[in-house]
């Protein structure tokens, strides 16, 4: 069966009485350039285990298993578990395990499943949840090598822009704490049934081992970092000082002391100069 082909995919859904989830955010790939590449640059191999999130009717998840040592996917649907079984039939190397991605144990499913191979995580991400998964897979401290994903081609600029630039977020920041991110191609709504209103993107973030940023309070960090976002057209003594309750004047002083213009904007930081930030805000919160 040709899982692209838009004539297959209705006949296929006719026979198990299956329709969208609108709440899900469910859009399934049909283009078929789209998922060889992402498993090509995922970096799958038959060395590699891969986590997938949301298999679709498995357009994806067969690519990945061509390729890789073993796939465990994990699919929020259970209306879609008739119609895998007969699309993924012909793979004996997936697992397709009904759970939300957000209340699954992901350190315990990687020791379980992958027998110490390397892993990468791989998916087509609905647009409503890509920064909780994505925060979520690098916030875990997982033994995974990289995340390739496809997201809103907004979401794909802010997460890939250079820190120290307009389009930076604290996203941005956070993603660059723990990972090295990369925009490796766009897709056009015409790639996905039913067709989304916007673009995509495919990115990748090669994680760190350790981050290459030391800091000894990393919840004191990224809230420094959130802040800064938090009132991004503001000069960054302000919405610092206010939330920290350091004096308007210290900080600016401290600021200037550690090379950070007390004039800038958060998108105008670079990951060294929002580790001195917290250094400041540590030494002299209230």
């Amino acid at each position: 069966m040709n899982l692209t082909d838009i004539g297959q995919i209705k006949e296929l859904f006719g026979r198990y009485g299956f329709s969208f989830t609108k709440s899900l955010g469910q859009n399934f790939l049909i283009n078929p350039t789209v998922c060889p590449r992402i498993a090509e640059l995922g970096g799958v191999d038959e060395n590699t285990g891969v986590i997938e999130i949301g298999t679709g009717i498995g357009v994806l998840t067969g690519e990945l298993a061509k390729r890789a040592y073993k796939v465990v996917a994990l699919e929020i649907d259970r209306s879609l578990g008739p119609i895998l079984n007969e699309t993924l039939s012909e793979y004996d190397n997936i697992e397709v395990i009904f759970a939300d991605v957000m209340e699954t144990d992901l350190k315990r499913l990687i020791e379980e499943k992958f027998d110490g191979k390397e892993v990468v995580v791989c998916a087509n991400l609905p647009y409503y949840i890509t920064s909780p998964v994505i925060m979520k897979l690098l916030e875990d401290r997982l033994p995974i090598k990289a995340v390739t994903v496809m997201v809103q081609l907004e979401a794909a600029e802010r997460i890939c822009a250079e820190m120290g630039s307009r389009n930076c977020s604290a996203l941005t920041a956070a993603v660059n704490y723990y990972a090295k991110p990369k925009k490796l191609f766009n897709v056009k709504p015409g790639s996905f049934m039913p067709a989304p209103k916007v673009d995509s993107a495919v990115i990748r973030l090669d994680l760190f081992d350790v981050s290459p940023f030391k800091v000894d309070d990393e919840k004191l960090f990224f809230s420094c970092i959130r802040q800064a976002f938090s009132q991004r057209r503001k000069q960054l003594v302000n919405p610092i000082s206010g939330f920290f309750g350091i004096e308007k004047r210290l900080l600016a002083e401290e600021m200037a002391k550690a090379e950070i213009d007390p004039l800038a904007r958060a998108e105008q930081l670079s990951m060294e100069d929002f580790v001195k930030l917290y250094r400041i805000v540590e030494q002299n919160k209230k």
